[in-house]
């Protein structure tokens, strides 16, 4: 493979065989250096598989794999520049924080002294020095995952491979935690691979996203153009709340696509690639993108009626109930009830679509 500086890790046409299960169906991507990468996706959805490639805990059935523009997936997996943070930390309880994290280091040959300064200087960087002595037993889950974190760290590895390390922490704690992560990513360049299914957290910390399911890649690209330009329906339905509607493409031109919605409803969106005339596909709205409101506006409103209304803490989220039968939600900012009175269950509201808010998709 030709050198390229600025890829940690290639994978092309990786494809990972069970007997006759095909678990990953050649993926093909290019995670830069110094770059914080997600593979999202539901459970079973080849996520940890191809991470498990990566780290060589599992043989590639076709494909290759390469770090820095050298082929890896032949070697094992103690010759490959990576370290894995794993979910359940793995830490020795018989062995203190300081011996933890040094544990790596003498196993390479380090010398005590080298290895314990190395030790103490991570647990500098995770903020736990003053916990050095402790047993992992004597600490909190989010002290422990940061303990993981500092070990797989102390040999300073060229890729650091996470494997949904916050998914036993508590809400509040997982979310200071994801902060954490990105801020030590920052720090000491390393790039990072991190495995997750909670769709928030992949958009909190990454670079990039590659979302995936079923063994395939669905997408791949920044975390704010998946989210607001989604390829397909599951990417639609996976990441974050869309409100999905049935149309049929009427017209093509310019690269737009008039889409009619129902018999008194049509709007015009940025066309997909490979759509044509005539097709039924889908359209996504996410429901921070539409307005209620108890006045009509003549180009794109729906009428229905206030089904439900749901406090949420900074958001109110209201379902309408369109006079089609289908129902449609919308979320509205905490900040916003000055401005924007919520209808009350029951009554008539309006639903009005922003501009640009409708992405057209590929079924």
């Amino acid at each position: 493979m030709k050198d390229k500086t600025d890829i940690a890790v290639e994978i092309q046409a990786a494809v990972k065989r069970y007997g006759n299960f095909t678990a990953l169906h050649r993926i093909s991507l290019s995670i830069r250096d110094n770059e914080f990468f997600t593979l999202l996706g539901p459970s079973g959805c080849g996520k940890t598989t191809l991470l498990r490639l990566i780290a060589g805990f599992e043989d590639v059935s076709e494909g290759q794999i390469y770090l820095f523009g050298d082929e890896i997936d032949t070697l094992p997996p103690h010759k490959r520049s990576v370290n894995t943070v794993f979910q359940n930390y793995a830490l020795f309880p018989h062995m203190s924080v300081l011996q933890n994290v040094a544990f790596g280091l003498e196993m390479q040959g380090k010398s005590l002294s080298k290895a314990r300064k190395r030790a103490g200087e991570m647990l500098e960087l995770v903020q736990l020095s003053q916990y050095a002595n402790r047993k992992p037993a004597q600490m909190s889950g989010g002290q422990q995952q940061r303990v993981a974190l500092a070990r797989a760290l102390a040999p300073q590895p060229k890729v650091l491979l996470l494997d949904e390390p916050l998914s036993a922490l508590d809400l509040k704690l997982r979310k200071a935690m994801q902060l954490e992560l990105k801020h030590i990513q920052r720090e000491t360049g390393i790039t990072f691979i991190f495995v997750t299914h909670d769709q928030e957290e992949a958009l909190t910390m990454s670079d990039r996203i590659a979302v995936m399911s079923n063994g395939a890649l669905q997408q791949l690209g920044a975390p704010r153009d998946i989210y607001e330009q989604p390829h397909n329906m599951f990417v639609a339905d996976f990441i974050g709340d869309t409100n999905l509607l049935e149309v049929t493409v009427e017209a093509i031109s310019d690269g737009d696509a008039k889409c009619r919605i129902d018999d008194s409803h049509a709007l015009i969106c940025p066309a997909v690639e490979t759509v044509v005339v005539g097709a039924r596909l889908h359209l996504s709205i996410r429901p921070e993108r539409m307005i209620l409101t108890e006045e009509a506006n003549a180009n794109q409103s729906f009428k229905g009626t206030v089904v439900e209304n749901i406090f949420i803490g900074t958001d109110i989220t209201t379902i309408v109930k369109l006079e089609t039968g289908s129902q449609i939600t919308v979320r509205t900012s905490n900040s916003d009830r000055g401005s924007k009175r919520i209808i009350d269950v029951g009554h008539d509201a309006f639903v009005n679509m922003e501009v640009g808010a409708a992405r057209l998709l590929a079924d």
